[in-house]
């Protein structure tokens, strides 16, 4: 229970977090004016806020839909966590049908945060191709780019691993799969998010020159 809890609140987070991020990039891009009043402190509190809250929302809707229900047979998982799509597959009769409107609420959810990370997206790009200088351009991109592709692999991993059908015997694709999704794009987001800020960048200098000292 406190591996599918932690899982999908994390799961959720990080969708959550890429959101939230895909509008602040908006922000920076497109209304550079403004952003000091936009994204302020109370803002980004709320963000983040936000973010935490409906991962412990969703951990607690699929963990509660998912032990209510009964398992038979073998209590063999084929993943190296208690992934959900394998622990439905061992539920008895048809009894995960009471999972499906959780999963179908949490997945339109997920749908929203895809478009709104499209159409910001979308918006990005084409001020960014308005832009008249190539310097502007590229610090734009240089800045959207790194997000976008963290965007895209956990979503494109994470839609063909709950899609396909679950299968009966490990594979080293299935394991794959869940790595670069579970794994790769949290590692990712300290390089994303914290090393290419300025004064992370000079703490860490701090940091590691007083240890050489």
């Amino acid at each position: 229970m406190v591996q599918c809890f932690a899982f999908t609140l994390c799961a959720e987070a990080e969708l959550s977090m890429l959101t939230v991020m895909s509008y602040d990039r908006y922000v920076a891009i497109c209304l550079p004016l403004h952003y000091d009043i936009i994204m302020d402190v109370h803002k980004c509190a709320l963000g983040v806020l936000g973010v935490w809250i409906s991962g412990v929302i969703s951990g607690t809707m699929h963990t509660a839909a998912i032990f209510s229900m009964h398992f038979c047979g073998s209590h063999v998982i084929h993943q190296f966590f208690c992934d959900i799509p394998q622990l439905l597959k061992l539920s008895c009769s048809n009894e995960y049908i009471s999972d499906i409107g959780v999963t179908a609420f949490l997945s339109f959810m997920a749908f929203l945060c895809v478009v709104f990370i499209g159409h910001s997206y979308i918006q990005i790009f084409s001020t960014v191709l308005r832009m008249p200088s190539a310097e502007g351009r590229a610090k734009a991109f240089s800045t959207c780019l790194p997000h976008l592709a963290v965007v895209i692999l956990f979503i494109s991993t994470g839609i063909f691993e709950f899609l396909k059908p679950p299968s009966d015997s490990p594979s080293a694709l299935d394991i794959l799969l869940t790595i670069m999704y579970t794994a790769v794009p949290p590692t990712f987001n300290p390089m994303i998010y914290s090393l290419r800020n300025q004064a992370m960048k000079a703490a860490l200098r701090k940091v590691f020159q007083r240890r050489q000292a």
